[in-house]
């Protein structure tokens, strides 16, 4: 640890519960997964009564010291003090009887049962042999109401008919349907939530606290970290690299701690002019957008803005040719392009990083390289053999460019963060040399470091002819990437703002207008994630 940088790192910092012993202690925590080193002497306290705010950096540590906590993963060595008791947990059953809670980013959902089932899987309510599914219902719908999501989620609905938000409050609902909770640990639980949950889990978090649960937030979004914690903690490369009080500790001297930089001009980029245009749609119809018409010019950057439910995803998918085109035309460098599958898609030019890159764009029991050269084996194969080393000196350089940390290229992708999962995803696109593409929410879940990384790819594709569309929630984001933004509504879009006039005011008045009665100057309303 680095002295220098740790504010009272061996006394107790005053809270609303004065100077009383952790709840929790981590103690020297090390995590070893082969020749990789995961965590290395890693402190972490928390006290009843407060929020400990966890930052670093995706790969540094976050999710693997909250997999220790919860007894998916031994560590290599440290020790672990709960309630004054030395405790080792040699499985997640245990860490839950012991009073913890941890509640991951990714909620892991089965499909084919409700929310209601879903919640109470392992100790569904039985009377005899017989399973009491009035019970469950009326025991889930009483969960809900208490935490407040009444009207984000029902008990009855399918888990394959769950938005990204409702599965995430599966997850919550879940590891929250009971009170016997010493610990509790989030990590990005707000990744799909919408304002109004994100609020009402806010307030929640609110009455854990003054209940005296001991709260693990872990997050990259520094409004909710400086809303909501305490204290703070920051990882590093797996190790405790700083530690403060929020009261004594502002953005950017935490930003500097995670990621050892200053990513603070993450959005400079050189706006050159715009070339020849390379994607032109006219009048474009789907089951979920309507007349369509727009185009991107080589070298340009061009953002589609809009409340949740607008249809941008709907958009991308069609000019990924992944949904009926119902009237219009898509046109490649002036070519019209018949694009009936995604095959047709990739061969007209186009390539699509998804929003839900897990399930959509990943095949996560693969390993780096194989993600990497899935769309150009083609160009790597001679006499139906895959020329491995040409695929592993092409995976190595789009490795290289575009940062991916890791310990080799064969290493699985879903052992990756999330923000290293996301460049795989365009590493792939870029090896595939597309002439349009499309990252639709390039950021989600993403720490600042490799927003930064994600944010210089943009612009350093942009410089080299690319057309790029860019699909986000966050406006600050839209604003500072885009030479044009495109604001969509009810499927259709409803207006154009240049970037010498985008502001967050401009944008949302166009995404909000036919919706709400506001006058021209509210600038008080936000898009779905943004702060």
């Amino acid at each position: 640890m680095n002295s220098t940088q740790h504010r009272d790192a061996e006394q107790p910092e005053q809270n609303s519960h004065g100077d009383a012993s952790p709840v929790l202690q981590m103690r020297g925590i090390t995590k070893s997964f082969g020749p990789i080193r995961a965590l290395s002497g890693v402190d972490l306290d928390v006290r009843a009564g407060e929020v400990l705010a966890v930052m670093g950096e995706n790969g540094a540590g976050k999710s693997t010291i909250l997999k220790i906590l919860s007894g998916e993963h031994a560590p290599s060595s440290g020790s672990i003090n709960l309630e004054g008791e030395d405790r080792t947990f040699s499985s997640p059953f245990e860490a839950k009887a012991a009073g913890i809670r941890v509640i991951y980013q990714e909620p892991e959902i089965l499909d084919d049962v409700s929310v209601a089932e879903n919640v109470f899987i392992g100790s569904i309510p039985r009377h005899a042999r017989f399973v009491s599914r009035h019970e469950v219902i009326a025991e889930t719908q009483a969960v809900i109401d208490r935490l407040g999501f009444s009207s984000a989620i029902s008990p009855t609905t399918l888990g394959s008919n769950l938005s990204p938000a409702q599965r995430q409050l599966v997850e919550i609902l879940r590891a929250l349907k009971d009170d016997s909770v010493a610990v509790i640990a989030f990590d990005e639980p707000t990744s799909s939530l919408s304002e109004h949950e994100v609020e009402a889990l806010f307030a929640f978090i609110a009455r854990l606290r003054a209940s005296g649960t001991a709260v693990i937030y872990v997050s990259h979004r520094m409004k909710e970290i400086a809303e909501i914690a305490d204290r703070v903690a920051v990882l590093r490369d797996g190790q405790s690299v700083f530690a403060s009080l929020m009261s004594d500790t502002d953005e950017s001297e935490m930003v500097r701690n995670m990621v050892g930089r200053d990513v603070f001009g993450a959005f400079d980029r050189d706006h050159t002019e715009a070339g020849e245009v390379v994607l032109e749609v006219k009048e474009l119809t789907t089951a979920d957008v309507s007349n369509i018409s727009f185009h991107v010019r080589a070298g340009e950057v061009v953002a589609f803005s809009g409340l949740v439910g607008a249809g941008r995803t709907e958009l991308a998918k069609a000019l990924a040719g992944d949904a009926e085109i119902l009237s219009g035309t898509i046109s490649i460098a002036g070519e019209v392009k018949k694009l009936r599958s995604p095959i047709d898609a990739v061969r007209a030019g186009i390539g699509l990083a998804p929003e839900e890159r897990k399930t959509e764009a990943l095949v996560m029991t693969r390993s780096i390289k194989e993600n990497i050269s899935l769309v150009v084996l083609n160009s790597l194969t001679r006499a139906r053999f895959v020329r491995r080393g040409l695929e592993s000196g092409l995976v190595a350089d789009y490795m290289k460019r575009l940062r991916v940390r890791a310990g080799s290229m064969d290493q699985e992708v879903k052992t990756l963060s999330g923000g290293n999962q996301q460049k795989v995803v365009v590493a792939r696109w870029l090896a595939r040399k597309p002439k349009v593409l499309i990252l639709d929410e390039p950021t989600r879940g993403v720490d600042v470091g490799a927003k930064a990384d994600i944010y210089r790819i943009i612009g350093e594709l942009a410089a080299e002819g690319i057309a790029v569309v860019v699909i986000s929630n966050e406006l600050i984001e839209v604003i500072g990437l885009a030479d044009r933004i495109l604001v969509m509504r009810g499927g259709e879009i409803v207006g154009e703002v240049a970037r010498a006039d985008a502001t967050e005011q401009n944008v949302l008045t166009l995404a909000i207008s036919d919706s709400l009665d506001l006058p021209t100057n509210s600038g008080n309303v936000a898009l779905e994630g943004t702060s």
